[in-house]
């Protein structure tokens, strides 16, 4: 029985993903700064040139990861408040939402890439584009919604999912032991916004 053959394709997806579960690993440990391409290869089993040939840079590759991270905090953000269709549920969907958000980020190396490092690393329009694309467009989706059903004040839908997002990041950030505060003025605040 002959074994079966990686085709091409899925050699370069594994290598890929190998380098960015490597680099995922020690940007969560070390930070941008501290971890050197050496050592990504060394972790991820392949050579430089193999970094090389799937990044163009250590800074692309980290694009690579911040993007996948607010990819899982999007699902998992997606997956807590789905279902939420009726015009009263939306601002408890809202505050589902955000709570998704905050358990999705308990993870400190999550932290240390999305909130500290990619502002840092990135720049603030690059890092807005990444997480447009993922967490903030579901926000604005959300507020969007609770807005036209007349469940929210009437407001500008842009800069209060923009609001919302700092609000979001600033509650991932506190401390585990003042996390339940946080979450209480949160909650406030969204249902503050009740019509």
């Amino acid at each position: 029985m002959q074994e079966a053959r990686r085709t091409q394709e899925e050699r370069r997806e594994a290598t890929r993903r190998a380098l960015m579960d490597a680099a995922r690993s020690l940007f969560a440990e070390k930070g941008y700064a501290a971890t050197g391409t050496p050592e990504i290869v060394e972790a991820a089993g392949v050579t430089r040139g193999a970094l090389y040939h799937h990044f163009a840079d250590k800074l692309a590759l980290f694009e690579a990861v911040v993007e996948d991270e607010h990819r899982a905090v999007a699902e998992a953000i997606t997956a807590v408040a789905d279902g939420a269709e009726a015009p009263s549920d939306m601002i408890d969907a809202l505050v589902a939402g955000g709570e998704g958000f905050l358990s999705a980020m308990q993870d400190e190396g999550r932290r240390r890439i999305m909130l500290i490092d990619a502002p840092a690393v990135l720049g603030r329009e690059a890092l807005d584009a990444i997480n447009q694309r993922f967490g903030q467009q579901t926000l604005t989706e959300g507020v969007r919604c609770a807005v036209e059903a007349g469940v929210l004040r009437p407001m500008e839908v842009e800069p209060t999912a923009q609001l919302l997002g700092a609000l979001f990041d600033r509650a991932a950030l506190a401390p585990a032991g003042e996390l339940p505060a946080y979450r209480t003025a949160m909650e406030a605040v969204i249902r503050g916004l009740r019509r």
